[in-house]
């Protein structure tokens, strides 16, 4: 129970080792436990103790809400505060206490432990739950280290003992404040950083959305020069691309890995810029010495993308896009999962524009054929899993892939049908 009537002397001179322990708890210094009157609360100056007047000074426009079962106490404890310029409400219970906080906002409260249905714990409790960054401070008669310390790991901020001196109050009640004032300027900067984070990331992500835009004209760019050295594949690179994009997506491909299937199946014929035009336009069969000559295109290619960082995916594609399944392809004469799946898929794709495309020592074949050819092809040429999930798209989408891209050659991005298919 808070004392009034206790004198500083004989509370000073009968503190025991357990209430020295518990104001050591509270305050860190094991200071004096003074009782002080309502009178003296009202008549004190502050111009006799520098602190005090400091206090004063402050300006302290904070709500305070002293919860405590016993009138004389809150009555002392609620006009030593608002003395100080703080603005305080009191409730009788802990029940008050509850309905207090939902229609007001504090920012602090000083609460008594033992109280009748609801106790000062159990009020801790709530607010900590609800409001966890409102601090509360423990008030209470009870000599009991035991107690301090629970209501501490509970989530209490202090813990004052009555009697006490209103030093002790105030200083409490003003490292409390200063508390919560810490709490929430680490948050508004946590938040404040969070978002500068979320800003910046969004920023990257449009400069790199950009950037990648960049090397995709590039690319295009490489393209339609390779068409202008191979005037009779004019189209092809778009074509394969966007058959491979499409069977890429139809076997779940992840879009990260499609854009690399993308670009590897666009430049999949960027090393036959090194070729002789002399070999790449003739019109008659090669010599196994052109032969040679011309395989070499899918090295000169890999050596021409390698080196660049968001190519070296697409790198590999255009190194082993003459692979066969068997083993019976080239440069390296892989096999199987040996070879790259962007190569697998693109190996596809390549036979079926191929097919369906004019050449000048034949006409196209439509897409039925072309059906029939991969799936003769199946376990040697192609691997017979991308042939499966070939054969499950209709002839319907192949064509109507074909004629976007011829109706629309010139404008036409291979690179807007990968972002328009993983979008998709």
């Amino acid at each position: 129970m808070f004392e009034q009537k206790e004198t500083r002397g004989r509370v000073g001179a009968q503190k025991s080792p357990l209430v020295e322990d518990s104001a050591r708890v509270r305050n860190g210094n094991g200071g004096r436990l003074l009782a002080w009157n309502l009178a003296d609360a009202k008549t004190s100056d502050p111009a006799a103790n520098p602190r005090k007047e400091s206090a004063a000074r402050a300006p302290k426009p904070a709500r305070v809400l002293v919860v405590d079962d016993e009138p004389p106490v809150r009555t002392m404890m609620a006009a030593a505060l608002e003395r100080h310029g703080y603005t305080v409400e009191q409730a009788a219970d802990g029940r008050e206490a509850l309905a207090a906080l939902e229609v007001n906002t504090f920012n602090l409260v000083l609460t008594d432990i033992v109280m009748q249905d609801v106790s000062g714990i159990d009020l801790l409790e709530r607010i900590h739950a609800l409001q966890p960054n409102l601090p509360v401070v423990m008030v209470t008669a009870v000599h009991d280290i035991g107690v301090a310390i629970d209501s501490m790991r509970r989530g209490a901020y202090d813990y004052l003992l009555k009697p006490f001196e209103r030093d002790q109050l105030l200083s409490t009640v003003e490292r409390a404040l200063n508390h919560r004032l810490v709490l929430e300027e680490t948050q508004n900067y946590h938040q404040s950083l969070e978002e500068m984070v979320r800003a910046r990331t969004e920023m990257l992500r449009h400069a790199m959305e950009n950037l990648e835009h960049s090397y995709d004209v590039t690319l295009e760019a490489l393209g339609d020069a390779l068409d202008l050295k191979d005037s009779e594949t004019e189209g092809h690179s778009k074509r394969v691309t966007a058959y491979a994009i499409a069977l890429a997506r139809a076997m779940g491909i992840p879009p990260e890995d499609i854009k690399i299937i993308a670009r590897g199946a666009f430049l999949h014929d960027i090393g036959k810029m090194a070729i002789p035009d002399e070999i790449l336009r003739k019109p008659g069969k090669l010599t196994p010495e052109e032969q040679t000559l011309m395989r070499e295109h899918c090295a000169r290619g890999y050596n021409m993308l390698r080196k660049i960082p968001f190519l070296a995916g697409a790198a590999e594609i255009v190194f082993c896009h003459q692979e066969h399944y068997d083993g019976n392809g080239y440069p390296n004469h892989l096999a199987g999962r040996e070879i790259p799946i962007g190569a697998r898929i693109f190996a596809v794709a390549d036979a079926l524009d191929a097919i369906t495309s004019d050449r000048p020592y034949r006409k196209a074949r439509g897409f039925d054929a072309a059906r029939e050819e991969i799936l003769r092809c199946s376990g040697t040429q192609f691997d017979p899993a991308v042939v499966e999930v070939f054969l499950k798209i209709p002839n319907e989408l192949w064509q109507e892939l074909r004629s976007e891209i011829s109706g629309q050659h010139v404008r036409f991005s291979a690179f807007e049908v990968v972002k328009d298919n993983v979008a998709s």
